[in-house]
Protein backbone atom coordinates (compact mmCIF):
# COMPACT_ATOMS: atom_id res chain seq x y z
CA UNK A 1 0.00 0.00 0.00
CA UNK A 2 0.90 3.56 -0.39
CA UNK A 3 2.02 5.52 2.75
CA UNK A 4 3.47 9.13 3.79
CA UNK A 5 6.50 8.17 5.92
CA UNK A 6 9.61 9.92 7.19
CA UNK A 7 12.68 8.85 8.41
CA UNK A 8 14.41 11.83 10.09
CA UNK A 9 13.10 14.75 11.73
CA UNK A 10 12.46 17.76 9.75
CA UNK A 11 9.75 20.27 7.94
CA UNK A 12 7.42 19.01 5.03
CA UNK A 13 10.31 18.19 2.84
CA UNK A 14 10.88 15.32 4.80
CA UNK A 15 7.58 13.36 4.21
CA UNK A 16 7.29 11.01 1.46
CA UNK A 17 5.12 8.92 -0.27
CA UNK A 18 5.85 5.22 -0.46
CA UNK A 19 4.90 1.64 -0.90
CA UNK A 20 4.77 -0.72 2.35
CA UNK A 21 3.28 -3.30 3.87
CA UNK A 22 -0.50 -3.69 4.79
CA UNK A 23 -0.82 -3.12 8.51
CA UNK A 24 -1.45 -6.85 9.79
CA UNK A 25 -5.34 -7.50 11.39
CA UNK A 26 -5.21 -8.97 14.81
CA UNK A 27 -8.22 -11.00 16.01
CA UNK A 28 -10.04 -8.22 17.38
CA UNK A 29 -8.80 -5.23 14.57
CA UNK A 30 -10.77 -4.02 11.69
CA UNK A 31 -8.85 -3.21 8.99
CA UNK A 32 -9.93 -0.22 6.98
CA UNK A 33 -9.58 1.19 3.46
CA UNK A 34 -8.92 5.22 4.30
CA UNK A 35 -10.44 7.58 1.70
CA UNK A 36 -9.69 10.49 3.64
CA UNK A 37 -7.80 11.85 6.52
CA UNK A 38 -6.79 15.12 7.98
CA UNK A 39 -3.80 17.33 9.33
CA UNK A 40 -3.46 18.29 12.82
CA UNK A 41 -0.76 19.88 15.19
CA UNK A 42 0.26 16.64 16.23
CA UNK A 43 1.35 15.42 13.21
CA UNK A 44 3.31 18.09 12.65
CA UNK A 45 5.32 17.65 16.23
CA UNK A 46 5.83 14.20 15.34
CA UNK A 47 7.27 14.86 12.34
CA UNK A 48 9.78 17.98 13.00
CA UNK A 49 10.26 15.88 16.43
CA UNK A 50 9.54 19.05 18.43
CA UNK A 51 9.72 20.20 21.14
CA UNK A 52 12.88 18.61 22.20
CA UNK A 53 11.62 16.91 25.10
CA UNK A 54 9.00 14.64 22.94
CA UNK A 55 12.08 12.74 21.85
CA UNK A 56 12.08 11.34 24.45
CA UNK A 57 8.61 9.42 23.56
CA UNK A 58 9.34 10.08 19.49
CA UNK A 59 13.25 8.33 19.31
CA UNK A 60 16.18 10.57 20.06
CA UNK A 61 18.33 9.99 17.11
CA UNK A 62 15.40 9.47 15.02
CA UNK A 63 11.57 8.83 15.02
CA UNK A 64 11.10 5.21 16.19
CA UNK A 65 7.55 4.71 14.07
CA UNK A 66 7.84 6.18 10.85
CA UNK A 67 4.32 6.05 10.17
CA UNK A 68 1.61 9.71 10.55
CA UNK A 69 -1.84 10.44 10.89
CA UNK A 70 -4.26 10.09 13.18
CA UNK A 71 -7.63 11.15 11.84
CA UNK A 72 -9.01 8.72 9.44
CA UNK A 73 -12.35 7.85 7.53
CA UNK A 74 -13.18 5.00 5.06
CA UNK A 75 -15.01 1.44 4.47
CA UNK A 76 -14.45 -1.15 6.61
CA UNK A 77 -11.97 -3.96 4.45
CA UNK A 78 -11.66 -7.09 6.73
CA UNK A 79 -12.31 -7.70 9.98
CA UNK A 80 -10.61 -9.96 12.62
CA UNK A 81 -11.87 -13.76 13.26
CA UNK A 82 -13.39 -11.63 16.97
CA UNK A 83 -15.15 -8.93 15.68
CA UNK A 84 -18.57 -8.50 15.93
CA UNK A 85 -19.38 -4.79 15.79
CA UNK A 86 -18.11 -4.28 12.18
CA UNK A 87 -18.22 -5.74 8.73
CA UNK A 88 -16.78 -5.46 5.24
CA UNK A 89 -17.99 -2.65 3.09
CA UNK A 90 -19.12 -0.18 6.54
CA UNK A 91 -18.40 2.83 6.28
CA UNK A 92 -16.58 4.23 9.56
CA UNK A 93 -14.51 7.23 10.59
CA UNK A 94 -12.47 7.50 13.57
CA UNK A 95 -8.47 7.76 14.96
CA UNK A 96 -5.31 6.23 16.06
CA UNK A 97 -2.05 6.99 17.26
CA UNK A 98 -0.61 6.75 14.05
CA UNK A 99 -0.41 5.41 10.35
CA UNK A 100 -3.88 7.12 8.98
CA UNK A 101 -1.67 8.97 6.44
CA UNK A 102 -2.35 5.45 4.61
CA UNK A 103 -4.28 3.71 2.48
CA UNK A 104 -5.09 1.58 5.22
CA UNK A 105 -5.43 1.60 8.71
CA UNK A 106 -6.05 -1.11 11.54
CA UNK A 107 -7.66 -0.14 14.78
CA UNK A 108 -9.47 -2.37 17.74
CA UNK A 109 -12.51 -2.77 17.03
CA UNK A 110 -13.26 -1.42 20.27
CA UNK A 111 -11.62 1.71 20.36
CA UNK A 112 -11.15 4.07 17.65
CA UNK A 113 -14.17 3.43 14.98
CA UNK A 114 -17.44 4.34 14.81
CA UNK A 115 -19.97 4.12 12.01
CA UNK A 116 -20.11 7.01 9.62
CA UNK A 117 -23.49 8.89 9.71
CA UNK A 118 -24.79 8.77 6.08
CA UNK A 119 -25.07 12.91 5.81
CA UNK A 120 -20.96 13.02 6.01
CA UNK A 121 -18.85 12.70 3.81
CA UNK A 122 -15.84 10.32 3.95
CA UNK A 123 -13.84 13.73 3.43
CA UNK A 124 -16.02 15.81 6.14
CA UNK A 125 -15.53 12.21 8.60
CA UNK A 126 -11.52 12.29 7.46
CA UNK A 127 -11.31 15.80 9.34
CA UNK A 128 -13.29 15.00 13.26
CA UNK A 129 -11.26 11.97 15.33
CA UNK A 130 -8.10 14.03 16.93
CA UNK A 131 -9.53 17.90 16.83
CA UNK A 132 -13.40 16.50 17.95
CA UNK A 133 -12.31 14.07 20.58
CA UNK A 134 -10.10 17.06 21.69
CA UNK A 135 -12.83 19.44 21.80
CA UNK A 136 -15.72 16.96 23.54
CA UNK A 137 -13.24 15.99 26.48
CA UNK A 138 -11.93 19.52 27.09
CA UNK A 139 -15.80 20.40 27.16
CA UNK A 140 -17.71 17.30 29.01
CA UNK A 141 -15.06 15.08 30.56
CA UNK A 142 -12.71 17.89 32.12
CA UNK A 143 -14.76 20.86 31.45
CA UNK A 144 -18.05 19.26 33.09
CA UNK A 145 -19.83 21.99 30.85
CA UNK A 146 -23.98 21.92 31.97
CA UNK A 147 -26.57 23.29 29.42
CA UNK A 148 -27.08 26.98 30.48
CA UNK A 149 -23.45 27.86 31.39
CA UNK A 150 -21.47 30.32 29.68
CA UNK A 151 -18.23 29.41 27.77
CA UNK A 152 -15.26 30.97 26.28
CA UNK A 153 -12.80 29.29 23.75
CA UNK A 154 -9.77 30.96 23.18
CA UNK A 155 -8.51 30.32 19.56
CA UNK A 156 -11.99 29.45 18.36
CA UNK A 157 -10.84 29.14 14.40
CA UNK A 158 -8.68 25.91 14.44
CA UNK A 159 -9.26 22.59 14.23
CA UNK A 160 -10.03 22.36 18.06
CA UNK A 161 -11.76 25.43 18.14
CA UNK A 162 -14.25 24.90 15.83
CA UNK A 163 -15.57 21.58 17.09
CA UNK A 164 -15.73 23.78 20.42
CA UNK A 165 -18.09 26.43 19.40
CA UNK A 166 -20.54 23.89 17.78
CA UNK A 167 -20.38 21.22 20.29
CA UNK A 168 -20.79 23.77 23.31
CA UNK A 169 -23.68 25.38 21.50
CA UNK A 170 -25.22 21.77 21.13
CA UNK A 171 -24.42 21.15 24.76
CA UNK A 172 -26.94 24.21 25.48
CA UNK A 173 -24.49 26.53 26.17
CA UNK A 174 -23.94 29.97 25.68
CA UNK A 175 -20.83 30.86 23.71
CA UNK A 176 -18.38 33.58 23.31
CA UNK A 177 -15.49 33.06 20.79
CA UNK A 178 -11.40 34.52 20.55
CA UNK A 179 -10.15 34.99 16.87
CA UNK A 180 -9.10 36.94 14.55
CA UNK A 181 -10.68 39.42 12.74
CA UNK A 182 -10.94 37.23 9.20
CA UNK A 183 -12.59 35.03 11.31
CA UNK A 184 -15.54 36.58 14.01
CA UNK A 185 -18.08 36.00 10.84
CA UNK A 186 -17.12 32.14 10.60
CA UNK A 187 -17.24 31.87 14.43
CA UNK A 188 -20.61 33.73 14.33
CA UNK A 189 -22.01 30.87 11.96
CA UNK A 190 -20.93 28.59 13.74
CA UNK A 191 -23.01 29.33 16.99
CA UNK A 192 -21.08 31.66 19.14
CA UNK A 193 -22.80 34.81 20.26
CA UNK A 194 -20.03 37.01 21.52
CA UNK A 195 -17.11 37.19 19.64
CA UNK A 196 -13.55 39.15 20.36
CA UNK A 197 -11.39 40.30 18.11
CA UNK A 198 -8.28 39.43 19.83
CA UNK A 199 -6.59 42.48 17.58
CA UNK A 200 -9.57 45.22 18.70
CA UNK A 201 -10.26 44.17 22.28
CA UNK A 202 -8.80 42.33 25.32
CA UNK A 203 -11.20 39.67 26.30
CA UNK A 204 -9.72 39.72 29.38
CA UNK A 205 -11.03 43.23 30.28
CA UNK A 206 -14.36 42.46 28.91
CA UNK A 207 -16.19 42.63 32.44
CA UNK A 208 -18.14 39.17 31.36
CA UNK A 209 -17.85 36.33 33.33
CA UNK A 210 -17.23 32.26 32.44
CA UNK A 211 -18.10 29.27 33.99
CA UNK A 212 -15.72 27.38 32.08
CA UNK A 213 -12.86 28.86 29.71
CA UNK A 214 -11.87 26.38 27.13
CA UNK A 215 -7.89 28.08 26.24
CA UNK A 216 -6.61 26.46 23.24
CA UNK A 217 -4.46 29.38 22.00
CA UNK A 218 -2.75 29.78 25.45
CA UNK A 219 -1.62 33.37 24.83
CA UNK A 220 -3.04 34.69 28.22
CA UNK A 221 -1.43 33.91 31.95
CA UNK A 222 -3.32 32.63 34.59
CA UNK A 223 -3.66 35.96 36.07
CA UNK A 224 -5.50 37.44 33.29
CA UNK A 225 -7.22 34.12 32.26
CA UNK A 226 -8.90 34.67 36.09
CA UNK A 227 -10.70 37.75 35.21
CA UNK A 228 -13.32 36.67 33.09
CA UNK A 229 -14.00 33.16 35.41
CA UNK A 230 -16.49 33.22 37.82
CA UNK A 231 -15.57 31.99 41.27
CA UNK A 232 -16.34 28.88 40.69
CA UNK A 233 -15.40 28.57 37.50
CA UNK A 234 -13.44 25.79 35.75
CA UNK A 235 -10.05 26.89 33.11
CA UNK A 236 -9.30 24.00 30.60
CA UNK A 237 -6.11 24.41 28.49
CA UNK A 238 -5.15 22.90 25.78
CA UNK A 239 -2.59 24.57 23.85
CA UNK A 240 -0.04 27.09 24.49
CA UNK A 241 2.84 28.69 22.43
CA UNK A 242 5.74 26.64 21.19
CA UNK A 243 8.72 29.41 21.51
CA UNK A 244 10.35 27.61 23.78
CA UNK A 245 12.62 24.87 21.72
CA UNK A 246 12.93 22.21 24.45
CA UNK A 247 9.53 22.42 26.09
CA UNK A 248 6.99 23.69 23.87
CA UNK A 249 3.70 24.14 24.96
CA UNK A 250 4.15 21.93 28.06
CA UNK A 251 5.85 25.42 29.80
CA UNK A 252 3.34 27.08 29.64
CA UNK A 253 0.54 24.59 30.75
CA UNK A 254 3.08 23.85 33.61
CA UNK A 255 3.01 27.39 34.53
CA UNK A 256 -0.90 27.80 34.60
CA UNK A 257 -1.14 24.88 36.97
CA UNK A 258 1.40 26.01 39.31
CA UNK A 259 -0.10 29.59 38.83
CA UNK A 260 -3.55 28.09 40.24
CA UNK A 261 -2.27 26.74 43.25
CA UNK A 262 -4.84 27.23 45.96
CA UNK A 263 -7.51 28.86 43.68
CA UNK A 264 -10.83 27.62 44.19
CA UNK A 265 -11.23 28.28 40.11
CA UNK A 266 -10.85 24.08 38.77
CA UNK A 267 -7.71 23.94 36.22
CA UNK A 268 -6.62 20.94 34.04
CA UNK A 269 -4.53 20.21 31.46
CA UNK A 270 -4.85 17.37 29.22
CA UNK A 271 -3.84 14.78 26.34
CA UNK A 272 -7.10 13.53 24.41
CA UNK A 273 -7.04 9.71 24.52
CA UNK A 274 -9.08 7.50 22.58
CA UNK A 275 -12.16 6.90 23.50
CA UNK A 276 -15.40 5.51 21.90
CA UNK A 277 -17.96 7.04 23.67
CA UNK A 278 -17.00 10.01 22.96
CA UNK A 279 -16.70 9.23 18.98
CA UNK A 280 -20.26 7.53 19.25
CA UNK A 281 -21.46 11.57 20.63
CA UNK A 282 -19.67 12.90 17.85
CA UNK A 283 -21.26 10.37 15.80
CA UNK A 284 -24.81 11.54 16.98
CA UNK A 285 -24.21 15.31 16.99
CA UNK A 286 -22.66 14.72 13.01
CA UNK A 287 -25.86 12.90 12.25
CA UNK A 288 -28.40 15.60 13.71
CA UNK A 289 -26.16 18.25 11.92
CA UNK A 290 -25.71 19.74 15.09
CA UNK A 291 -22.02 20.00 14.30
CA UNK A 292 -20.20 19.84 10.44
CA UNK A 293 -16.58 19.79 9.83
CA UNK A 294 -15.07 23.15 8.76
CA UNK A 295 -12.68 23.09 6.08
CA UNK A 296 -10.19 25.22 4.83
CA UNK A 297 -8.26 23.72 2.35
CA UNK A 298 -8.86 19.97 0.51
CA UNK A 299 -5.59 18.36 -1.16
CA UNK A 300 -5.14 14.97 -2.86
CA UNK A 301 -3.21 12.56 -1.37
CA UNK A 302 0.13 13.44 -3.39
CA UNK A 303 0.04 16.87 -2.33
CA UNK A 304 -0.07 15.92 1.77
CA UNK A 305 3.64 17.49 1.73
CA UNK A 306 1.96 20.81 0.70
CA UNK A 307 -0.58 20.66 3.70
CA UNK A 308 1.64 19.41 6.33
CA UNK A 309 3.93 22.60 4.86
CA UNK A 310 0.74 25.25 5.20
CA UNK A 311 0.35 24.38 8.58
CA UNK A 312 3.54 24.65 9.63
CA UNK A 313 3.10 28.20 8.72
CA UNK A 314 0.74 28.96 11.14
CA UNK A 315 -1.70 30.55 9.36
CA UNK A 316 -4.19 27.39 8.81
CA UNK A 317 -7.71 27.41 10.27
CA UNK A 318 -10.26 25.17 10.75
CA UNK A 319 -9.08 21.71 9.02
CA UNK A 320 -6.82 20.59 5.95
CA UNK A 321 -8.70 17.78 4.39
CA UNK A 322 -6.66 14.81 2.13
CA UNK A 323 -8.53 12.65 0.38
CA UNK A 324 -6.66 9.09 -0.58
Amino acid sequence: MKAAVYRRYGTAEVLRIEEVDKPEVGDSDVLVRVRATSINQADWHTMTGTPLVARIAFGLRGPKDEMLGGDFAGTVEAVGSAVSRFKSGDAVFGLTRSGAFAEYVSVPEDRGAVAKPDNVSFEEAGTVGVAGITAVQALRTHGRLRAGEKVLINGASGGVGTFAVQVARAMGAEVAAVCSARNVEMARSLGAERVFDYAKEDFTRSGERYDLLIDIAGSRSWGECKRVLKPEARLVVVGGPSRNVLLGPVSHLVGMRLAAIGDRRKIAVFIATVRDEDLEFLRELLQKGQVKPVIEKRYDFADIGQAMAYLGEGHARAKLAVTI
